[in-house]
């Protein structure tokens, strides 16, 4: 064990000088000409919610990571992008156009080729190491279609508005994953009796010696899950260097924070994991919302944020919009939830006073995005509000008032749109 932990610093400190290095020379490449815009763009004004503050955006613009599409620019270092609404119009993101998320500045510029994902700890029997080819070549490969959603999409149409980054609603994406199962690879290096939780690590490394580490831990049922995946392949791409790779860890149903990007460590533990990622940031109260519950990390007053709540977004329909008498309005958008998959959409257009169900798309599985549409007829002259609220099969239903909470979490008011028809 003490050896296990001497290489795990000596491996830290290499990769916060590798990390700093690489982080220079991407922070360089946010050069003169990949500035596509320096507008206010994405205001959710016209989506029927909340207004971002107008200091937020006017700081946004649109932006051009290599490789990437002109994504909406959050925070430059680290590097975060919100994929703008026109992505959302089918249920699988691009993954040029898919949102970046990263915590620290001191991203590594890691090559498939030295690739390394160690998994011991103290309640495992022994550690073992595997490259990418051993991962590809040496088990049976896994796929699995999943929303990638940050714990803080929407944080911005908070009001009051609180702290941390203002994100819009396109702090996420839906992808195809492909890779091998976590299971299969805790099995290579055994479990003892008193397993807990599994830490995960990536090889993302503070900047500074005082911050802390972004280190996440998953319950060891989770971690065991046939969709809990190792992906190193995204839409049948290699995986992207934003977006995580050379592989990343895929939980479906979780928030992105325990996605690991550039996974190259899991321990079995057989204690709750207490750093400051798990034991202060991404909590919310304690029964707030309708999630899985992390027992072993309920110590607290409050909770880990886990599962995602129920939510949609129409993407076809803008506030102000005007349309014709006697066409119908196509109200399209997607629905997601935590996994138990989308029950039904419906559309109102008096207020919610009535409601009517909307044809939902392809199933593609529980844990992606569902495509729905419904045409809304225009008999007379006026003004409309379009609302379209999500039930999952688990039985949870879009809430019409927005749960605060001091983090800026699981925002999944109903949209409020209000149409012209002339």
């Amino acid at each position: 064990m003490k050896k296990y932990a001497s290489d795990m610093a000596v491996s830290k400190t290499r990769r916060r000088l590798l990390a700093g290095a690489a982080g220079a020379g991407a922070l360089a490449a946010f050069g003169p000409g990949r500035v596509l815009a320096a507008t206010p763009l994405g205001g959710s004004g016209a989506l029927g919610l909340a207004e971002i503050p107008d200091g937020t955006l006017a700081e946004q613009l649109l932006y051009a990571l290599p490789g990437k599409v002109p994504l909406l620019k959050k925070t430059f270092r680290p590097p975060n992008f919100e994929t703008p609404l026109k992505y959302f119009q089918t249920a699988i993101t691009p993954n040029d156009a898919f949102f970046v998320r990263w915590h620290l500045a001191g991203i590594s510029e890691l090559k498939a080729k030295d690739y390394v994902l160690t998994v011991g700890g103290d309640s495992a029997n022994h550690e073992v190491k595997f490259t990418l080819e051993q991962l590809k070549k040496d088990f049976k490969a896994a796929e699995i279609t999943a929303v990638c959603q940050c714990s803080g999409n929407r944080r911005g149409l908070f009001q009051p508005h609180v702290a941390g980054v203002e994100w819009g609603v396109g702090a996420m994406g839906n992808a195809v994953w492909r890779g091998v199962r976590l299971r299969d690879l805790l099995a290579k290096a055994g479990l003892k009796g008193n397993a807990l939780e599994v830490v995960l690590n990536g090889a993302e490394v503070p900047p500074l010696e005082k911050t802390p580490d972004f280190v996440k831990s998953l319950p060891l049922d989770v971690a065991l899950d046939e969709n809990t995946l190792v992906a190193y392949e995204m839409n049948g791409k290699p995986l992207p260097h934003w977006n995580g790779g050379p592989a990343r860890l895929i939980v479906p149903g979780w928030t992105g924070t325990y996605w690991t990007k550039q996974f190259v460590s899991a321990k079995v533990v057989s204690k709750p994991e207490g750093n400051f990622w798990m034991s202060a940031a991404y909590r919310v109260p304690r029964g707030m919302f309708k999630m899985r519950h992390f027992e072993s990390q309920l110590g607290h007053p409050n909770e880990p944020i886990t599962t995602m709540v129920v939510n949609a977004l129409v993407t076809s329909v803008q506030s102000g919009q005007k349309f014709a008498r006697g066409k119908p309005i196509p109200v399209k958008g997607i629905a997601w939830d935590g996994g138990a998959g989308i029950d039904r959409v419906e559309v109102s257009t008096d207020y919610g006073a009535s409601w009517h169900k909307a044809k939902l798309g392809k199933d593609l599985g529980r844990f992606s995005f569902r495509e729905f549409a419904l045409d809304v007829p225009t008999r007379e002259n006026g003004g409309l509000l379009v609302m379209a609220r999500a039930t999952s099969k688990g039985g949870e239903t879009q809430t019409e008032q927005l749960v605060f909470n001091p983090a800026g979490y699981h925002h999944n008011v109903i949209q409020r749109i209000y149409v012209e028809v002339v």
